[in-house]
């Protein structure tokens, strides 16, 4: 077994990435439980693995004595020096030991543990690789959607996951094969592998949809101050430049609004607000507000303001169901109370 056994360790290493090292202490372990196992528990022994000589052994384990108790656990003093003469009383004296059924356990048994390290680190891999993965945007491709629960399974290049009803965008239809950008929220160690959560209604999505597309959010002129959203509905992002010569509306827009337009196709046709950031809540409340025109803002206490508008733009400045000045308050931090004035 020794040379093949070898060998498939280096295959291992080279085309799952599983270090010899790992499978070298799992291997040792797993034949040092065959060998206890098959001799009724008795556990005085350790196995050796010598990738350079291609070699197992099985070691048996005694201790050096004066006078001899137990001789499945002791060796005389005496003994021990006819080994070698370095041993001294309390040393542990290793014997290698010949048995004929060894290496029938020992396959069985490495062949066992090869099978269940490939498991478990491939698991580490795809553990490793979505936690790589998270709060970040990823494709992935539906494979089919449970028509009682409306979850949909994807593959996503690592494994398969659910993309579950709650977090798809409201009316939404996922087709066979098609492809889809989902944002990895958690990420936690499950005994089978990975249990990754999918969304398409995070903010972090918008967020990441922005950055992917904008250059000069990808450069750090524009920065993203804050999104709040009601996936399928409307989002509204707060951004700000760090160079006065760069709009940062204008640059997320784009050429012929070509930018914004790939974002909101994306999100299904999700409206999106891009608000001008500005220190002065104020302002910012103002922006925030948008498309309505705001009149005036008086601050009154902390987080909580008043807000002024023409007859006309009250309706649009509270939004249908209350939605745009719901989000406009998530956005800012602020408790907005809108009047007429």
């Amino acid at each position: 077994m020794n040379t093949e056994f070898f060998a498939a360790l280096d295959m291992l290493e080279k085309e799952k990435g599983i270090p010899k090292e790992y499978m070298y202490e799992k291997v040792e372990a797993a034949l040092q439980s065959a060998y206890k196992k098959d001799q009724d528990g008795y556990s005085n022994v350790k196995v050796v693995l010598d990738p350079v000589k291609k070699d197992v052994k099985l070691l048996q384990l005694k201790e050096v004595v004066e006078e001899i108790e137990d001789e499945t656990t002791q060796i005389s003093i005496e003994d021990a020096h006819r080994i070698s003469h370095r041993y001294n009383v309390g040393d542990v004296v290793e014997i290698e030991m010949k048995l004929k059924n060894f290496r029938r356990l020992g396959a069985q048994a490495a062949k066992h543990v090869i099978i269940q390290a490939v498991r478990e680190a491939e698991r580490g891999m795809m553990i490793k690789e979505y936690e790589n993965k998270r709060e970040e945007i990823i494709t992935a491709t539906v494979l089919r959607v449970d028509d009682a629960t409306g979850n949909a399974t994807v593959d996503t290049g690592t494994s398969i996951a659910t993309l579950i009803k709650a977090e798809q965008i409201p009316g939404e239809v996922y087709a066979e094969n098609e492809h889809i950008k989902v944002f990895v929220t958690e990420v936690r160690k499950e005994s089978h592998g990975p249990l990754v959560t999918l969304s398409r209604t995070h903010p972090g999505l918008v967020k990441r949809l922005f950055e992917l597309e904008i250059p000069e959010i990808q450069d750090g002129t524009v920065i993203i101050k804050g999104v709040v959203r009601e996936a399928g509905s409307r989002s509204k992002v707060a951004v700000m430049s760090r160079d006065e010569n760069v709009d940062p509306i204008g640059a997320c827009v784009g050429p012929r609004s070509m930018r914004i337009q790939n974002i909101i196709d994306e999100l299904d046709g999700e409206k999106i607000d891009i608000v001008k950031f500005d220190e002065a809540p104020e302002n910012y409340i103002i922006a925030a507000l948008s498309p309505a025109i705001v009149n005036q803002v008086i601050i009154e206490e902390e987080r909580v303001c008043r807000v002024f508008v023409d007859a006309d733009q009250l309706s649009l400045a509270i939004g249908k169901e209350g939605q745009n000045a719901r989000l406009a308050a998530k956005l800012t931090g602020y408790k907005i109370d809108i009047k007429i004035g």
